[in-house]
């Protein structure tokens, strides 16, 4: 028995990885990478195995970096079930149609450019021109478009999936319930356990015989914080018959920073929004459409139930993250106690108030971005590599009266990697000087608002927090392997674990670590 890893290696994106018996081959999530568009497209569609040899899927939870390949598995042969929670399973009723519909509109939007500049060149004319013969009623004509290309057999750019695609991988998702066992190959079973990330995030341990003897494997996918709010801690308790481990797979995302305390988040955010409004400013938040949005608008409602901040409007510009808003709302059966108490026990929904506004047409979405009163925004995509916020940023951060306030991981070479440093390393020199520029959009812009960087909002276990995890559980680990970070947490956090008396390695992309 081995497992192979595939993705998330040395990385923070892409999570996959292949569990190998004699009998079946199990794999752990199908994630797509994110990042630089050439090398991440090229990444995403060479898949390192054939999907019709795969017995089954175990998906840990359904952000894009761990669900966003299943399409393409689906439809290149697969023919197995893929095994999530419950939530997990509803929430990617959204998440994957989704990103089908963001990577036909990229292929659409690259194929327009293409023709812009292919019909340019050909007939001596500017490309505003060439635009012109491009579009009907002033939008992109993508019929015109595709006879063009067929044309002068230019050979278009597809999608990795199409919305079809996503619709037929739905079919295959089989929802389990936490903390009771199924089967997912010969002699194999799957327990999952909360793993305190997003909803319907879990731990996954898998038990196997092979030869005779019985492993286990455990995954955390990604593991939440402790003591945040909604959703329960990651957990501790495991069962008698599968809390030895023969081989952990363990994310280390944060593994050599320790974050702001959770109970900072609420006054740090307080005083964000009081300092914005007292400029007469907008707060613009870049937010993960699935976990993070949903977070932020628990905590802005209990300011608001509290009387700490003023009660401007707030709206989420996110099709997606009010689809998935609503998909919380159907699962209060993994909320915590203190969102009982809060929220549930008093009659209210914990993610919707008075105030607040969910921003459904690219129209309004154009005209909120001229709103000049101060309210606050939050936004997809969170990385601010694609979707509205790339909007929203253009029209705000020239000025100085707003705030953009960054509440997740950026990884490199994304926007909000160059937002959250550029702007921090001009908050430090007292904002002194020219401003830094931004390039997006094919512009320039100078970054004038003020950046705030809030990381107890993380979704992610740091360091400690991932010990604490280790520790206080009753798992008994052999080794571990650390996967999902890049190399500096990587290398630090392994140093730490080994001198806690842990057996580690880092595994490269695809190597193979066998078990037992």
């Amino acid at each position: 028995m081995r497992v192979r890893c595939y993705g998330a290696v040395r990385e923070v994106t892409g999570s996959m990885h292949l569990l190998e018996t004699d009998s079946d081959k199990i794999l752990l999530d199908a994630g797509m990478f994110q990042g630089r568009r050439e090398e991440s497209d090229r990444k995403n569609r060479q898949l390192p195995f054939d999907p019709s040899i795969i017995t089954n899927v175990v998906l840990s939870h359904a952000h894009i970096d761990h669900s966003g390949r299943i399409p393409l598995l689906t439809s290149r042969g697969f023919a197995g079930h893929i095994f999530s929670t419950r939530a997990t399973a509803h929430a990617c009723e959204y998440m994957l149609p989704d990103s089908a519909g963001i990577q036909e509109s990229d292929a659409g939007y690259l194929n327009y450019k293409r023709a812009v500049d292919v019909i340019s060149d050909l007939s001596g004319i500017s490309r505003e021109e060439a635009k012109k013969r491009l579009k009907k009623n002033g939008r992109k004509d993508a019929e015109a478009v595709s006879r063009f290309m067929e044309r002068y057999d230019i050979k278009p750019v597809s999608p990795l999936y199409t919305s079809a695609d996503a619709e037929h991988a739905l079919s295959f998702f089989s929802g389990q319930p936490y903390n009771e066992p199924f089967t997912i190959g010969r002699d194999m079973t799957c327990m999952f356990y909360e793993a305190g990330h997003i909803l319907g995030s879990a731990v996954s341990v898998i038990k196997a015989r092979e030869n005779g003897r019985s492993f286990a494997i455990g995954y955390t996918g990604d593991l939440g914080r402790f003591d945040k709010p909604i959703i329960r801690n990651p957990a501790k308790d495991f069962s008698a018959s599968g809390h030895e481990i023969d081989l952990l797979l363990l994310e280390s995302t944060y593994g050599n920073r320790t974050h702001e305390p959770v109970a900072d988040m609420a006054p740090r955010l307080k005083k964000i929004i009081n300092d914005t409004v007292e400029r007469g400013g907008t707060l613009l938040i870049p937010a993960f459409a699935f976990g993070r949005t949903q977070e932020l608008l628990y905590t802005i409602h209990a300011l608001y139930n509290q009387n700490e901040v003023p009660k401007i409007p707030v709206y989420v510009d996110s099709p997606l993250a009010t689809r998935i808003t609503k998909v919380f709302g159907e699962h209060p059966e993994v909320y915590d106690r203190e969102t009982h108490r809060l929220f549930l026990e008093n009659g209210m929904n914990p993610f919707m108030f008075s105030q607040l506004q969910f921003v459904a047409s690219v129209e309004d979405s154009m005209a909120l971005m001229r709103e000049e009163k101060s309210h606050i925004v939050i936004s997809a995509a969170g990385m601010c590599e694609a979707g509205r916020i790339l909007h929203h940023l253009r029209h705000k951060i020239h000025n100085a009266k707003n705030t953009v306030l960054i509440v997740g991981y950026m990884a490199q070479h994304t926007l909000g990697r160059r937002i959250l440093e550029k702007g921090g390393e001009y908050r430090d020199s007292g904002r002194q000087g020219e401003p830094p520029t931004l390039r997006f959009m094919g512009k320039e812009y100078p970054l004038k608002a003020h950046v705030e960087n809030m990381d107890g909002f993380s979704a992610h276990a740091d360091r400690d927090e991932m010990l604490r995890f280790l520790k206080d559980s009753n798992l008994k680990i052999k080794k571990i392997a650390l996967v999902h970070g890049e190399e500096d947490q990587l290398s630090s956090f392994a140093e730490t674990l080994k001198n806690e008396g842990y057996a580690v390695t880092v595994p490269r992309y695809g190597e193979s670590l066998k078990i037992g």
